[in-house]
């Protein structure tokens, strides 16, 4: 189960630019700095802690403090992603810590983390596919070497295996995906 967004930015990203201050619902603050979630008694700090709420609040149509799979397929084809009826009700399901058949704050968040680490990972993937070119799997000072020709930054076979040797944690001379990962982040 993942949310596809259509284009290649993220649907949170997209929800997160898309709200505005909303008519707020019994409960919900729209203010600066700390405020307190109704729903889980617990505060919220962080602009991104608030932003999420924001998104929440957002998806949660009927202001009930919970997300559920209908509400999350609607939101999420807002914003132009795509969201079948069975994958809602498998993400809330596979988030819902309760078993109650909704999302609260604290689900909603972790399935959202959860979305993006894999919108991130999918990126890395498509980026080490860029840089192996060989069908070997890994990442070679040649393959290295074109891909950066290809984007204008010629550099030698002794300069790429020095970047590669930074990386190469099992010494083999090559980066894995593993060891590309580590690179990235």
């Amino acid at each position: 189960m993942e949310i596809t967004p259509k284009s290649s930015s993220s649907a949170l990203g997209r929800l997160c630019r898309k709200l505005s201050p909303r008519k707020t619902k019994a409960g919900h603050h729209d203010v600066e700095g700390p405020i307190e979630n109704p729903t889980t008694c617990s505060s919220i700090s962080s602009n991104s802690d608030l932003q999420m709420w924001k998104v929440f609040d957002f998806f949660d149509e009927n202001g009930d403090g919970k997300i559920s799979p209908a509400e999350l397929q609607t939101c999420v084809r807002s914003v132009g992603g795509e969201l079948s009826e069975e994958e809602a009700e498998a993400a809330v399901e596979a988030s819902d810590l309760d078993g109650d058949g909704l999302l609260g704050f604290e689900e909603f968040q972790k399935l959202m983390e959860a979305t993006n680490e894999d919108n991130n990972n999918q990126q890395l993937r498509d980026a080490f596919g860029m840089y192996e070119m060989e069908g070997s799997g890994c990442i070679t000072p040649a393959s290295l070497k074109r891909m950066l020709s290809r984007l204008g930054d010629s550099r030698s076979i002794d300069d790429c295996k020095a970047m590669i040797r930074a990386f190469d944690l099992n010494g083999d001379g090559a980066l894995s995906f593993n060891e590309f990962t580590i690179m990235m982040r």
